[in-house]
């Protein structure tokens, strides 16, 4: 698994654009027809919706799950789909004006999602180049094995985290005892 610095600027960065897309998800889910209607595309109503969808799952990736680069892509692949429909949307449009407004978003925004993704490639390339600490020589113990060996042979055990009497060896009893 990769090491992942949540606190590094690219990090921050996907961060402040998961809850952008949280936001921008909530709002065309809430208000497909609003926006559609805006842009002059209201046969699109139920696909900027769909969009919407689309934003939340990526923005609850980018807050919630380790590795934020495939997120970070799925929003750049999204970007490349919102702009083919917004494109798309222009032609033969009384409110081009408004798509063209949307485009631009879509674009300062996939700048952004880019610029993201270069920083997090870069901050994991880096990681990678560090030489890994080698652990070998420790074993987990405060003290040698050797040293440790019978120490709480001593310690008083509770009744209740002693073998219950039914379950604890019993020698086999002699035939001349039984009868």
């Amino acid at each position: 698994m990769a090491y992942y610095d949540r606190s590094s600027a690219g990090d921050n960065l996907a961060r402040g654009l998961g809850w952008f897309s949280i936001g921008l998800g909530v709002a065309e889910l809430m208000a497909g027809r609003s926006i559609a209607r805006w842009m002059g595309m209201e046969d699109k109503t139920n696909l900027i919706r769909a969009y919407g969808v689309r934003e939340i799952t990526a923005g609850v990736g980018l807050l919630a799950l380790g590795d934020p680069k495939p997120w970070i892509w799925s929003r750049i692949a999204g970007d490349a789909v919102d702009m083919a429909t917004l494109a798309a949307g222009m032609e033969d449009n009384p409110r081009a004006g408004n798509a063209r407004i949307a485009f631009g978003a879509v674009m300062a925004t996939t700048v952004l999602d880019v610029v993201c993704v270069q920083k997090l490639h870069r901050e994991e390339a880096y990681h990678r180049s560090l030489p890994v600490p080698d652990y070998s020589g420790r074993s987990g113990f405060p003290r040698p094995v050797s040293a440790m060996r019978g120490a709480a042979s001593d310690a008083p055990i509770g009744q209740d985290m002693r073998t219950p009497r039914i379950l604890q060896f019993q020698p086999a009893q002699s035939q001349a005892a039984s009868s």
